[in-house]
């Protein structure tokens, strides 16, 4: 579905060594030099520079949230895509500090949003399936997302934007992200079912036994990552990965915020492991599972704050870091052009 080319490490050389004669000790900018490398792999070696990048934040709600897994109802979802519109969340606040342009996408809240609110339209529903009783939504919804998210990349991409963040709105969605999680990875269960937004022990209990029951529910058809998008995904999670997708697919970079967002990059890079290079880890997440998954797709999150709001906060905070990395790698002088010998 996605002709995504993979990075050549013809010029990695090159790339490090202009990295390795900046006016620095070897190495002392730490991970921040790993990430100018990517940078530049992705973006072109010479004067990577990042343009109109773009904070896209996917909403929709889930049908398993009806049945007590979050301290919060459905209609939260709604309530925060509506503060998201008039600027009072924490992504309102953090996009605005560093420059992104936010944007909100209704994949599939469970009442539509008027045209003149701002939001843009790309529904595949009015909130998916319950999880635990049938599936979140069928295959032709997954198919149909995928060319929602695509075309809204390519717009930005026709544009001239090259890095697009993702974060996300909706009640219930740690419950199909641990679902997809212990699919893809064959972690149990047990261990990537967390607190979310703060539940207590009985809710926890229920939420994790209902995880439990949708996975064995689907379990015949959950050998392709495309069904297990449909039996136990989020139309929020569906257009996430479609746009990782099609972000590769044009040589952008994608910032990934938490464990949801982490959670359509694992299904991401189930359907073409070739779009991981083009990926960036934000941070990690206070989520139970979220440091599993990650350790299980080799990332290496830039921050470690004890987030746990979603929204693309986590992607959003570290958005100065990743033009810390393509600045000091096209701005800072070499020993050579210094005049500095060693």
């Amino acid at each position: 579905m996605f002709n995504i080319k993979p990075l050549s490490s013809e010029f990695d050389e090159t790339i490090q060594q202009k990295i390795d004669t900046k006016t620095k000790p070897l190495g002392a900018l730490g991970d921040l030099e790993a990430l100018a490398l990517q940078i530049a792999k992705v973006l072109g070696k010479e004067s990577p520079q990042i343009n109109n990048p773009k904070m896209m934040v996917f909403a929709a709600d889930h049908g398993i949230a009806d049945s007590g897994v979050s301290i919060a109802p459905s209609e939260v979802t709604a309530q925060m895509v509506r503060n998201f519109m008039a600027g009072g969340a924490a992504i309102n606040v953090f996009t605005r500090q560093v420059g992104l342009e936010l944007e909100v996408i209704d994949c599939g809240v469970l009442q539509p949003f008027e045209s003149e609110s701002g939001v843009i339209d790309q529904r595949l529903g009015a909130g998916t399936g319950p999880i635990h009783k049938r599936a979140a939504m069928t295959l032709g919804a997954v198919k149909q997302g995928f060319d929602m998210a695509t075309a809204r990349v390519q717009l930005h991409h026709q544009n001239g934007c090259n890095l697009i963040a993702l974060g996300e709105m909706g009640i219930g969605n740690t419950s199909a992200a641990a679902a997809i999680m212990s699919v893809l990875t064959g972690i149990p269960a047990s261990d990537c079912v967390g607190r979310g937004t703060g539940i207590d022990a009985a809710t926890f209990k229920r939420k994790q036994m209902l995880v439990e029951q949708a996975m064995l529910l689907h379990h015949s058809e959950l050998d392709d990552p495309m069904q297990v998008l449909a039996c136990i995904g989020g139309f929020e999670i569906v257009q996430m990965t479609g746009a990782i997708l099609a972000a590769a697919e044009r040589g952008m970079l994608v910032v990934i915020d938490g464990f949801i967002a982490s959670a359509a990059a694992l299904v991401a890079i189930n359907i073409n492991v070739d779009c991981r290079d083009y990926m960036i880890f934000s941070h990690q997440s206070d989520e139970k599972g979220h440091y599993l998954m990650l350790e299980f797709m080799q990332a290496k999150p830039l921050l470690n704050l004890g987030l746990k709001l979603g929204e693309g906060t986590g992607a959003a905070l570290a958005f100065p870091l990743i033009q810390a990395a393509a600045n000091f790698y096209n701005e800072m002088a070499s020993f050579k052009d210094a005049g500095i010998e060693i």
